[in-house]
């Protein structure tokens, strides 16, 4: 991924003596991004706050970068157009780079449908700190659940190029955390988080 701004050759790397090393020690815990993903509805936004409360209770510092927030303010310039999508998702792989090496657990929650985007994300965090969710919901579930009414909306063709429906969704090939529907329902928030959760500790992202 690259951003159409030209970049500048007279910028330098300037290093600082507190490292993230230091800032995890302060913290007791690991930095990470934990990047969930999936079809509008399938509980992305819900998972996250879920988990971002869940650590809070454990003394962890964790900060949830959700995608509709963040096109508020820092992605309010971009559309939903091929290229726009591809420089939301690298900023928001920018940003979420800078709060794991600050230290923190860093929950993104993007629909993120190509799979070229999240791998780029990915490649930012080669010390293995990149964590991906896939929320393996069903297109059938989401539209039923259809919690902000888009899918009517895509249906009715007031929406052009919404994922699932006139704009694919590139499912992970070899994504961390699969969460799949039982049964045709969306395990709880609190299930879904835990399953996060254990997966933080055993891979010692929350040890202190």
């Amino acid at each position: 991924m690259s951003s159409t701004v030209p970049k500048s050759s007279n910028i330098f790397w300037h290093d600082c003596p507190v490292g993230k090393a230091d800032r995890q020690k302060l913290l007791k815990q690991k930095g990470c991004v934990v990047w969930i993903t999936g079809l509008s509805g399938s509980g992305k936004s819900t998972l996250a706050c879920t988990l971002g409360r869940e650590l809070h209770t454990r003394g962890k510092l964790a900060y949830v970068l959700d995608g509709d927030n963040l096109r508020h303010g820092l992605n309010k310039d971009l559309g939903f157009k091929a290229e726009d999508r591809v420089e939301n998702i690298r900023r928001v792989g920018e940003v979420a780079k800078l709060f794991s090496d600050a230290g923190l657990v860093c929950i993104a929650s993007l629909i993120s449908p190509y799979r070229r985007d999240r791998e780029a994300c990915r490649a930012l965090l080669s010390d293995g700190s990149f964590v991906e969710v896939f929320l393996n919901m069903s297109l059938e579930l989401c539209e039923a659940r259809d919690p902000k009414g888009l899918y009517k909306l895509a249906r009715a063709g007031k929406i052009k190029g919404f994922t699932g429906i006139d704009d694919p969704y590139e499912a992970p090939l070899n994504c961390e955390i699969e969460i799949k529907e039982v049964d045709g329902v969306c395990p709880s928030p609190c299930d879904m988080a835990g399953q996060v959760v254990t997966y933080l500790e055993e891979k010692g992202f929350l040890d202190e």
